[in-house]
């Protein structure tokens, strides 16, 4: 049985691990990974054709806890003990709820002192006690009579009088003072780890087409020495097509992963007549997984030829491997007409194919169909993904109509390219 700290409006862990809330969704997954022999049967829950209407959910099933993750900036939102039978509680060191100790009205108040008055929900007969980060839920059903409330108290507040040994039913913990309003917090300085991650992506685009990335970054810096005086910075970094390794190595740093191309598969589609001849040297990505974002370079020349920006949807076959990358790529869309004015649209990780469609027009070709695999199990349970390309971009469209990556490929180089830029706040 997991023995749990709670800290309200920040985490619930122990000495080895703690769920900060704010924290990215790779990294809760990383912690049940790492302690899996302790953490077991847990369960993703997720809505497959509408992923962005409902929360992330990881279930720890077998110690009654839920993650509860922001379906857009995937980061932890809210923490809720649904089964306190399965799992011991304690604040500033002291148990609250343990196989020993009930976590009775009489316990909570006696572990966290005053609060509010609690608010009763007669719909579901529960009874919720709010402190600031923290809400305790009493479950009614198995008392004899309804709660008698107090209309005049605290100048028209009401409150309840609760019988005496009613036990809690639920634990959350989450930022601010209500639970049904509460937002997943910015990144807590302690999960950053010595990475760097994007806050937002802007492909910068001429009337052709994309000519580059603009990133800004979020990495914690701090003193010779001196974690208490760390502080989030914020850095903006731009990368064009043609930026040599070293261009990019110095504004992004090294990559998590340095990935070689051993064949190309989309080689059969390309109408170069020399598609069939196998190169000497491969092609090679570097893979930045927090920023959701991987830059191909070419093994001749050294140079971007190509950017990958990936969206983190849930369903997909590359789910948690990266970051979502929350980029927005804008667009032309000219009007007809001879005075007609051109009108500005943002795409963006959240757009759906048929917006996409509506603004660029439909592919003149049939997409093509991408089923990923891997070696050691040739089976992909998320099905297969759809390929369609317009103004040097590939959308790999899955199959609820969300977009998995846009894939980037250069044209000409125009001259005169600012170079990488940076701002420290």
């Amino acid at each position: 049985m997991l023995d749990l700290e709670v800290v309200p409006e920040r985490s619930l862990g122990n000495e080895q691990w703690e769920f900060a809330l704010g924290m990215p969704l790779a990294q809760a997954i990383s912690i049940l990974q790492k302690h899996c022999r302790i953490i077991k049967n847990v369960q993703v829950l997720y809505s497959e054709q509408t992923p962005l209407s409902h929360d992330l959910i990881l279930n720890l099933t077998q110690d009654g806890i839920k993650l509860l993750f922001d379906a857009c900036n995937q980061r932890l939102k809210v923490i809720e003990v649904y089964d306190l039978s399965k799992v011991k509680l304690k604040y500033c060191g002291v148990h609250f709820n343990s196989q020993a100790i009930a976590p009775t009205i009489e316990q909570i108040d006696q572990s966290f002192g005053a609060t509010h008055p609690g608010v009763y929900n007669a719909a579901e007969q529960l009874f919720h006690l709010n402190f600031r980060g923290l809400s305790f839920s009493f479950q009614l059903d198995s008392w004899n009579e309804a709660p008698k409330y107090e209309p005049n108290f605290a100048h028209g507040l009401a409150s309840l009088q609760i019988p005496h040994g009613a036990t809690v039913k639920r634990m959350y913990i989450y930022t601010g003072n209500n639970l049904q309003e509460t937002k997943a917090p910015v990144m807590p300085l302690a999960c950053f780890l010595g990475n760097v991650y994007a806050e937002c992506v802007d492909v910068l685009r001429d009337g052709t087409g994309p000519l580059g990335l603009r990133l800004r970054l979020l990495t914690a810096g701090c003193g010779p020495g001196v974690l208490a005086d760390a502080k989030v910075r914020a850095l903006e970094r731009n990368i064009y097509f043609g930026d040599s390794c070293q261009d990019v190595l110095s504004a992004l740093g090294s990559p998590h992963k340095v990935f070689y191309k051993s064949e190309d598969k989309m080689k059969i589609h390309s109408p170069s007549p020399h598609k069939q001849v196998p190169s000497k040297c491969n092609d090679y990505f570097f893979n930045y997984f927090t920023l959701g974002v991987d830059i191909l370079f070419d093994s001749t020349t050294h140079l971007v030829k190509k950017f990958v920006l990936h969206t983190n949807y849930p369903g997909h076959y590359n789910f948690n491997i990266y970051h979502r990358c929350d980029f927005k790529i804008p667009l032309v869309i000219k009007k007809d007409g001879a005075d007609a004015q051109g009108e500005d649209c943002i795409l963006t990780t959240y757009s759906k194919w048929d917006q996409i469609q509506e603004l660029l027009g439909h592919p003149m070709e049939k997409p093509v169909v991408l089923h990923r695999s891997s070696s050691a199990n040739n089976t992909n349970p998320f099905g297969s993904t759809f390929c369609f390309g317009l103004q040097r971009m590939i959308f790999e469209v899955m199959q609820n109509n969300h977009i998995a990556s846009v894939t980037l490929y250069s044209g000409p180089r125009p001259s005169n390219l600012p170079r990488a830029e940076s701002s420290v706040h």
